[in-house]
């Protein structure tokens, strides 16, 4: 059942950046260009709604309403894919272990970082 859930996913995305793509056709925009989220919305509102049909003429009203709604330049959106290092709750073991023991033994557990 999550495999045949994965898949109708898969489907539906790509249904919809095919209508992002074909109303980026027509209205001469790149498919980036347009909002995948109100191609979406469009798209469930034309389905469950009172929806005209599908005929061409209607499909060229939805494309013409999909392109409508455009994402613009958005300079500087590249995030590093890393994970910060965080400080530790602890500080780091700079003695031997053997020694750091025996204090341990005499004056209990150090106190936390953070």
């Amino acid at each position: 059942m999550n495999e045949k859930e994965l898949w109708v996913s898969l489907l539906a995305y790509n249904l919809i950046r095919l209508l992002m793509a074909e109303s980026a056709k027509q209205a001469d925009l790149l498919p980036r260009q347009l909002s995948f989220k109100h191609s979406l919305q469009l798209w469930l509102a034309w389905n469950h709604g009172e929806s005209p049909g599908f005929d061409e003429e209607n499909l060229c009203v939805l494309y013409g309403l999909i392109a409508q709604q455009r994402v613009g330049n958005r300079p500087g959106r590249i995030e590093p894919r890393a994970i910060k290092r965080r400080p530790k709750a602890y500080p780091l073991l700079t003695k031997p272990r053997p020694q750091a023991q025996d204090e341990i033994r005499r004056h209990g557990h150090p106190k936390k970082l953070k």
